[in-house]
């Protein structure tokens, strides 16, 4: 029996043995952010639009088409000093001083605000690229602290089976006393469920409860039969199983969208760390806060769009005055024989002015207040998306402060779980007691395991969300 306790305790030891390394070679997060911002096609999207509207400004700078008139006489028409074949005129409108200017700079201030959106655009994307990224690395590790469990349950699994064949030589005493151990033992396989419940959306209880009801369960256990308690750890295995199994499913689902967010096949390998480290935030709080009042994109292509609709007001008051017309006339004459004129023959040149007559006022003040009421409703929008961003920023606020009391947290709480296993393995090791115990505190510290990966995962989100209201980008 001694020789089957060292054998459990050489593959436990080894189980216990797996430290999790961090890998910089793997942490490809910035590489996949570069790779985003390069073919995102929103991103593409938004930039093409902003090269579009930037066309728009010569457009609307330029001066109206010059017009030329041609007029030919079938007959020629007699003149005192010849016959006139045709008459030309080339004429050229100018609005009035300041009209394009004013126009140029609406259009500029629209292009600059399509640019924020550009900008906008790529935030969103890197912060959804970095989400799902956190994302997916807590699903990978669900998948291998749930593999680790389903190691532990065979363990108790192949204990088990050993014990109830021994009870059944040995006697009903022996076999009571075997299956209370082994009743224990079945408790700890309801945690073992519990590490993949924790990503959301699977199947399992939460591993906390589980640790606590698996306790419980260990001291007040009594009695029972030794194979229920074998068949109890086999469905147990069987079904943190099938959870392993949705959560491989779900991994494959986040890695389609992070990949769709690269603009890559769904099936794109991505490469995750071995672990991941807390970002610094670099700033207080409170900077965060005023820097996205100052710097996030959609409020300055707001304040951009309210610019250009002061220069479309300005621009249509000018059109509400004259415009001046320059051109020229030229007349071409031949020669009357019966004509004894100097000017006989000699071609006419005659300058032109015009000018237009604004004289239907309605439409331009109608222009007017139109600009006005736009210009009065953006201030409303900017005041309700300065409102949002602020509520925005107060949740990653409390995401962030929440994560990182959850890391202090589980780091203590694993420190403890893990002197209390060196402390149960020495003992162990003595007198090959306690194995239940033991098993218990190896449980608890694969949860606690998992519980600090997630709390750094969701700190890093919340520090990413900051990023992407304050308008910080990582890559450029």
């Amino acid at each position: 029996m001694m020789n089957i306790y060292k054998k459990i305790l050489l593959l436990f030891l080894a189980l216990y043995s797996y430290n999790v390394a961090f890998s910089q070679e793997n942490d490809s997060l910035m590489f996949y952010l570069g790779v985003a911002a390069k073919n995102n096609p929103a991103v593409l999207q938004k930039f093409s639009e902003y090269e579009a509207a930037l066309q728009k400004v010569p457009q609307v700078g330029g001066l109206p088409d010059p017009e030329l008139s041609v007029g030919i006489f079938l007959s020629q028409m007699e003149l005192i000093g010849g016959n006139q074949l045709a008459d030309i005129r080339l004429m050229q409108m100018f609005p009035w001083f300041g009209t394009l200017k004013a126009a140029k700079d609406e259009m500029s201030l629209m292009a600059k605000a399509k640019l924020e959106l550009f900008r906008d655009a790529k935030l969103q994307v890197f912060y959804d690229v970095q989400q799902t990224w956190f994302e997916l690395y807590k699903v990978q590790q669900a998948i291998e602290i749930s593999e680790k469990n389903i190691e532990i349950l065979k363990i108790l699994e192949r204990l088990s089976l050993v014990k109830f064949k021994a009870a059944s030589l040995s006697g009903s005493n022996n076999s009571n006393s075997s299956s209370v151990m082994e009743n224990n033992a079945s408790q700890i396989t309801s945690s073992g469920s519990a590490g993949m419940q924790s990503m959301g959306g699977s199947a399992g209880t939460n591993p906390t409860q589980t640790s606590r009801s698996m306790q419980s369960g260990a001291m007040n256990t009594s009695g029972g039969s030794g194979l229920t308690d074998l068949y109890r750890i086999q469905m147990e295995i069987g079904e943190l199983e099938n959870n392993t199994a949705l959560l491989k499913n779900q991994k494959n689902t986040i890695v389609a969208r992070f990949n769709s967010f690269l603009n890559r096949s769904a099936q794109e390998i991505v490469k995750l760390p071995d672990t991941i480290k807390p970002n610094a935030l670099n700033m207080p709080l409170l900077a965060v806060a005023d820097s996205i009042l100052i710097q996030n994109p959609m409020l300055v292509m707001l304040n951009y769009e309210k610019q250009s609709l002061e220069a479309r007001k300005e621009m249509v008051t000018l059109m509400g005055y004259p415009m001046i017309g320059l051109g020229i006339n030229y007349s071409l004459i031949n020669k009357n024989p019966m004509s004894t004129s100097e000017m006989n023959g000699n071609d006419m040149i005659m300058p032109m002015v015009t000018v237009t007559l604004p004289v239907y006022r309605k439409k331009y003040k109608a222009m007017q207040t139109e600009a006005e009421k736009l210009k009065t409703a953006m201030v409303h929008e900017i005041q309700a998306t300065s409102n949002s961003l602020k509520t925005e920023y107060y949740e990653a606020v409390q995401n962030h402060e929440d994560a990182q009391r959850r890391i202090a947290l589980y780091i203590r709480q694993y420190q403890l779980a893990n002197q209390s296993l060196k402390i149960l393995i020495k003992s162990f090791s003595a007198s090959g007691a306690g194995l239940t115990d033991l098993l218990i505190i190896q449980q608890q510290t694969l949860n606690y395991e998992l519980k600090q990966v997630e709390a750094v995962a969701d700190f890093n989100t919340a520090i990413a969300k900051l990023q992407r209201l304050m308008a910080y980008l990582q890559i450029q």
